[in-house]
């Protein structure tokens, strides 16, 4: 499966689309499919659009992320801002192919080639797009970007130096209480300074969305968001039961969980900021520095199989890695890929924490099921759902365990502890984050200081062990405001919390048999995207989260295998 490649990424060419080369040539494309009659002619015209499309991608994907590791560089905000007009154009040619193959007279011929689950996809594009919200469309990218902008060009004063959000969060988990107070105060100031534009630009994509929404035929956002998203085999009304699972079954488990914590570490009357320190001796810290963990990870990604050898030593071999926090760099990670090049690249913000192991697992899970998908011939079919996606990064992070002693040394332990019990208490705020986005777009006229009161609400329901007393802008619920999902990708966030429930049940056969497990993985990394996420799961037997009564039958065991770990050592 080795894929040549003679560059390393600072040696990609930077190609800033032009406007009218691009709609000349999709015009040109779109007049071939036209003039098809057959499903032997569209399928030439299908091969020729996935070759034009697949450069475009990589072209805006190189952008991207040239943007993301500087945004303070005028030349690479220039040709993102490019992008974010072209975006919607050149959704709207998709969009006129999606009709005239869905139509044709041969769609059923091309079913028999491509499978249903394609023309399933361009269906549910259809009814998510039409040219007239293209000027909505560019607003939106615009203003997302402008988002990204400020995050990424955060400066916050702290002991005589100036921090990102990344660098800071580091001090939030301090051993001394003291210095997790004066930086949580710290980001909460920083926020508060900026609270009036960052509720501004939400409540301009708030107001865009509904208004996209009601063009196309929708009560609200929330059908149209789920479309978007390529969800075609469950609903808000299933997403809805599974919150409530969550609510029944993990939110008692995780509050357990959070009183143990304070107890071990001595706290009466925690604060929020309390809980990011998870043992009085300290979190688990990395042995070394970036470049020993790649090492590390390159030796993790060799064991475990051939196939993540390959990719791994591939990765490293072109530079396709960007780890390190600095000034004016995009917070965040992130996993994308430039399909002309077969090549996958992991971004991020290391910051000494034991989260700069947490990237290298859960980004190269990403990166990794990427690599193995790019052999699938059909362009669509390489790329699951985002649900579906987040199994491959969360299932990952559990196979590196058996090689935590090289990550953390003697904090193995404790590190796979904080983990599993992380993993465990982040359901219920993902939950939160997608009860809140359902909230914000079923009540798109609601005020900022209204949605902040109902985020504030949705915490003391889920996770009511959070006190801001020392933080005014977290305490009158604007930490939402921090949560990039919310902003660019409305109702990405739950799955999340649906890829660990599948996660989790890697973990435990994992820990039965990791070969077979870890067979299973690679497996579903090769299906890639070739069924929605309820076909995936079945398709690769996991349980599905949806079902009443399944969230609790992954929770159980978890619940035993902590009381395995002695927290009173750590």
């Amino acid at each position: 499966m080795k894929y040549e490649l003679d560059m390393k990424f600072e040696d990609f060419p930077l190609n800033v689309p032009s406007e009218k080369r691009i709609v000349n040539k999709l015009e040109s494309l779109i007049s071939d499919l036209e003039e098809c009659g057959s499903a032997l002619t569209a399928n030439l015209a299908i091969k020729h659009w996935n070759k034009y499309m697949t450069q475009l991608s990589n072209d805006m994907n190189i952008i991207y992320v040239r943007y993301s590791c500087d945004t303070r560089n005028p030349a690479y905000k220039k040709a993102q801002d490019r992008c974010d007009e072209l975006s919607p154009i050149i959704s709207n040619y998709s969009n006129k192919f999606a009709k005239i193959l869905t139509k044709a007279k041969y769609r059923k011929d091309l079913e028999k080639k491509y499978g249903k689950y394609y023309f399933q996809m361009m269906d549910a594009s259809l009814k998510s797009f039409d040219e007239k919200i293209i000027p909505e469309l560019i607003k939106e990218n615009k203003l997302t970007s402008e988002y990204d902008s400020i995050l990424g060009g955060a400066e916050i004063p702290f002991r005589g130096e100036v921090l990102n959000l990344s660098q800071i969060g580091k001090y939030c988990q301090d051993v001394d209480r003291e210095t997790r107070k004066e930086a949580s105060q710290a980001m909460d100031k920083w926020l508060g300074e900026h609270e009036e534009r960052i509720g501004a630009i939400y409540d301009e994509l708030v107001h865009l969305r509904d208004s996209m929404a009601k063009k196309l035929g929708y009560k609200n956002f929330v059908d149209l968001g789920y479309l978007r998203l390529g969800r075609m085999d469950y609903n808000a009304k299933m997403v809805k039961g599974y919150r409530e699972q969550i609510a029944a079954t993990v939110v008692p488990v995780a509050q357990k969980l959070y009183k143990k914590q304070m107890k071990e570490l001595g706290i009466k009357d925690p604060r929020n900021y309390d809980y990011n320190l998870k043992f009085k001796s300290g979190n688990p810290k990395p042995a070394g520095d970036a470049k020993f963990l790649v090492n590390v990870a390159h030796e993790m990604y060799s064991d475990l199989g051939p196939e993540s050898k390959e990719f791994f030593e591939f990765m490293m071999k072109h530079d396709l890695m960007d780890l390190e926090a600095r000034k004016g760099k995009a917070p965040g990670g992130y996993c994308t890929q430039f399909p002309l090049y077969k090549a996958p690249f992991i971004f991020s913000n290391f910051n000494g924490t034991d989260g700069d192991v947490n990237v290298l697992c859960h980004e190269g899970g990403h990166a990794l099921q990427a690599y193995l998908s790019f052999p699938i011939k059909i362009p669509e079919y390489q790329n699951p759902t985002l649900e579906s996606c987040e199994i491959h990064s969360m299932s990952m992070e559990f196979f590196a365990w058996p090689y935590m002693e090289k990550f953390f040394g003697k904090d193995a332990d404790k590190y796979r502890y904080m983990h599993l019990s992380d993993a465990i208490e982040f359901l219920p705020y993902g939950i939160t984050v997608d009860e809140f986005q359902h909230w914000v777009y079923e009540h798109p006229n609601a005020s900022h200081q209204e949605r902040c009161a109902y985020w504030r609400s949705l915490e003391e329901k889920y996770t009511p062990q959070k006190k801001y007393d020392d933080t005014p802008t977290f305490a009158h619920g604007a930490y939402w405001m921090r949560q990039s999902h919310i902003f660019g990708t409305p109702f990405y966030y739950i799955d999340y919390t649906l890829a660990q429930v599948c996660a989790f049940q890697f973990l435990v056969e994992m820990r039965k048999n990791h070969e077979k497990a870890w067979k299973k993985y690679i497996k579903l990394c090769k299906f890639g995207g070739q069924a929605p996420f309820v076909g995936l799961l079945e398709h690769n037997h996991l349980r599905n989260p949806f079902e009443d009564g399944n969230v609790a039958k992954v929770i159980k065991p978890l619940e035993k295998l902590l009381k395995e770990f002695d927290t009173t050592k750590f």
